[in-house]
């Protein structure tokens, strides 16, 4: 068995008893992402023991819009002159109970830096967004580098030169 991190696929991933401990993030993955696939407002990356297909654990990516003057003003100097910039949000990320402390919420952070890193080669994006939950949360992005923006502190960003650095 080896791990795996591929897109969802609602008909063939087991994904009925996962559970991760907040409820907005079992429920999304039990019944809202396959509408969001659909719908292309984001794309669910799964992660697998292959070749047994149940989800261990997951993350959202999608575009989103990030309004310059609420970024760190370091960072926002070099950005050019308008309002708002794209950028790619981690919407969630989650690893189911069972797994928890074997590594696999940071395989899956490092996953998805990486996409948004390459996709960023293709379609302009200036950071990936994440939005934590709670403490937990927050401190596990703060230790790869995220940034708080000025008045959300549970908003973080991480420039895709850092993602660069640290995927490489």
């Amino acid at each position: 068995m080896s791990f795996k991190i591929t897109h969802l696929a609602s008909k063939k991933h087991l994904r009925s008893n996962f559970c991760c401990g907040q409820d907005s993030l079992d429920t999304y993955l039990k019944k809202q992402a396959s509408q969001d696939i659909k719908k292309r407002v984001s794309t669910v990356f799964v992660l697998i023991d292959d070749p047994d297909l149940t989800v261990l654990g997951y993350y959202t990516l999608s575009s989103y819009t990030v309004k310059v003057k609420n970024l760190e003003e370091r960072f926002a100097q070099k950005l050019p002159r308008y309002p708002e910039l794209p950028a790619t949000l981690l919407g969630r990320l989650a690893v189911d109970q069972a797994h928890k402390g074997r590594g696999l919420g940071a395989l899956l952070l490092i996953d998805a830096l990486k996409k948004s890193w390459e996709a960023s080669q293709e379609v302009g994006s200036l950071a990936v967004i994440v939005e934590a939950l709670d403490q937990t949360a927050l401190n596990f992005y703060l230790k790869y580098g995220f940034e708080p923006f000025r008045q959300e502190p549970m908003k973080l960003y991480l420039p895709m030169k850092s993602i660069k650095m640290l995927i490489d």
